[in-house]
C-alpha cells in the first residue's frame, strides 16, 4: 500500500471576509445618507392624474353598483 501524505495549507481568507464585510458597511451607510437625503422627512405624496374615470369604474365595481 502507498502512504498518503495529506497536508492541508488554511490561507488568509478571515481577513478578507471582515475587508468585504467592513465595505457591505460603508456602502449601506452611504446609500442610506443619499436616498434619505438628511432631512428626516417621512413625508410622501403619490399624484397620479388622467386616471379619473378608471378609478371611478373601479369603484363602482367594487361596490356593486
Amino acid at each position: 500500500m502507498a502512504d498518503q501524505n495529506n497536508t492541508h495549507t488554511s490561507s488568509g481568507n478571515t481577513g478578507l471576509g471582515f475587508i468585504v464585510g467592513a465595505l457591505v458597511v460603508v456602502v449601506g451607510v452611504i446609500a442610506y445618507a443619499v436616498f434619505t437625503d438628511g432631512s428626516g422627512s417621512q413625508d410622501l405624496t403619490i399624484s397620479i392624474e388622467g386616471a379619473d374615470s378608471a378609478v371611478e369604474q373601479a369603484a363602482e365595481t367594487l361596490s356593486g353598483s
